[in-house]
């Protein structure tokens, strides 16, 4: 780290405050702050009213790891969930897979089993499903996607978004404003979980990678749900969702928490695994996995 004088700092500490000053003097100044590279700055400041430790979050968005990410978060306004193959995952290389996996982590599965009445097999097929066991975590850093998300109340970083999105890809303007307005406040209240989570955890947040919507870990949870429903499977201490037996036990306490209960019918396993993703294709592929698991 490169250290500067006292002198410069001082003299930088000053002019940041006349220019803080300037700004709350004229309200543009602030409005153009999206233009310049400074995307964050609005949500830093929404942070800090919300009760955020000021020093740890303009740490934070100060971090060159940090940035605005529109052609990350422009996916999620194309992502079609019925063009998933979700058939890949019952051929039998995939089974072949998660039978082993069975195997490998039996003693955590069957703990989460007898500890929260979930079936091994359906846990099994969620991680299948979401991460392919683990074999993908997904490239994009969560709190990038997430803080993008939560700056689109600014119009300007709004329009940005738009122009990201490929012509041919675009959707209808009205149906993209409209879900703008509703993931922007749904990607602030991530944020903050994140930010929670992280600090409870003692990680870093800027460290944690995930997918195009946020999600994180082997059982690709949302911040939300890894604050108040993951578990520490393992007993050391920590909640990991990076961590196999954190995994499991975290999905075996989501499932309870939704209402999964030892010997429900089938059509109730259908309405509580739809709260993991609000997709039936995704949902009857789960089943249909768990159901292979079980012929041994």
């Amino acid at each position: 780290m490169e250290f500067l004088p006292l002198s410069y700092k001082r003299i930088s500490k000053f002019f940041s405050i006349v220019l803080l000053c300037f700004a709350f003097s004229f309200p543009h100044v602030i409005a153009e702050e999206s233009k310049n590279g400074n995307e964050f700055a609005k949500l830093s400041q929404r942070l800090i009213q919300d009760g955020f430790n000021p020093e740890k979050i303009n740490t934070l968005f100060s971090s060159e790891q940090v940035f605005f990410t529109p052609s990350d978060v422009s996916l999620f306004f194309i992502h079609s969930e019925s063009s998933l193959n979700y058939d890949q995952f019952i051929a039998l290389k995939p089974i072949a897979k998660a039978r082993g996996y069975m195997e490998t982590h039996r003693e955590s599965l069957e703990r989460a089993e007898k500890t929260y009445g979930v079936d091994k097999t359906v846990i099994t097929a969620i991680l299948l499903v979401e991460t392919q066991l683990g074999g993908y975590l997904g490239k994009r850093t969560v709190i990038n996607t997430l803080s993008t998300m939560a700056a689109l109340t600014d119009k300007n970083l709004k329009e940005r978004i738009w122009q990201s999105i490929p012509n041919k890809k675009k959707p209808n303007r009205e149906k993209f404003e409209k879900k703008v307005e509703k993931r922007s406040q749904w990607g602030y209240q991530e944020l903050k979980a994140l930010i929670k989570y992280t600090s409870r955890e003692q990680i870093a947040p800027e460290s944690i990678k995930g997918s195009y919507a946020g999600a994180m870990g082997i059982p690709q949870f949302m911040p939300s749900n890894a604050l108040t429903l993951a578990k520490d499977g393992n007993n050391d201490g920590r909640v990991d969702l990076f961590n196999h037996a954190d995994a499991i036990s975290s999905v075996a306490n989501y499932l309870k928490h939704h209402g999964w209960k030892p010997g429900i019918p089938r059509q109730r396993q259908h309405e509580v695994l739809f709260r993991y993703n609000h997709s039936n294709y995704y949902v009857d592929t789960l089943l249909k996995v768990s159901d292979k698991l079980k012929e041994g």
